[in-house]
């Protein structure tokens, strides 16, 4: 945060973050690993695997998130049909990956994640590749009702988007050891 920041952005912000801290926790952990992957922030495969299932899974995941680039190059400016194709068959691919490591638990923070890795002019895409990913049959029957589920009218339905972007981006946070006062 700069000394360049109004009012309204400290708010936003500190509504951002409390969004995030309303994730369960393996959630809030997936954001910040996807974010650290996708925006090439740190060695997410040293920081973040615990184990060779959660390394395989960080490689993958690497390899799905190479498309973000052509991704933010693609965003459609309108509704053009033309333009919806090449950007949103790769957008789907990626959520469903997303979607199937079972850690987006519904559509507020698998938007919490995109508009961060993607930026905010992909608001108005994220609601129909978020349906057709979570629709998929790579996903348990239970798993799809939940997340179709999760995704509110009014997000599904919105007139308008906000062209401001994120201003919280979570990142890892080492632990720190308390110690007492002699």
């Amino acid at each position: 945060m700069g000394t360049h920041m109004r009012p309204a952005d400290g708010a936003m912000t500190l509504a951002e973050m409390k969004e995030f801290a309303s994730f369960p926790a393996s959630t809030q952990r997936y954001i910040r690993r996807s974010l650290d992957v996708g925006l090439g922030r740190e060695d997410a495969l040293a920081r973040w695997s615990r184990d060779v299932v959660e390394s395989a899974s960080i490689m993958a995941q690497a390899r799905v998130y190479s498309r973000l680039d052509h991704i933010r190059e693609l965003v459609p400016d309108d509704s053009g049909l033309d333009a919806i194709e090449p950007f949103l068959a790769p957008l789907i691919t990626v959520t469903a990956f997303d979607l199937g490591q079972d850690r987006l638990t519904s559509f507020g923070a698998y938007r919490f994640l995109y508009e961060r890795l993607i930026g905010a002019h992909v608001r108005p895409w994220l609601p129909g590749a978020f349906c057709a990913a979570a629709a998929l049959p790579h996903l348990h029957p239970e798993k799809r009702r939940t997340l179709l589920q999760s995704i509110s009218e009014a997000a599904a339905t919105a007139p308008g988007w906000s062209n401001r972007e994120p201003a919280f981006y979570p990142e890892w946070v080492d632990k720190v050891e308390a110690r007492l006062p002699n």
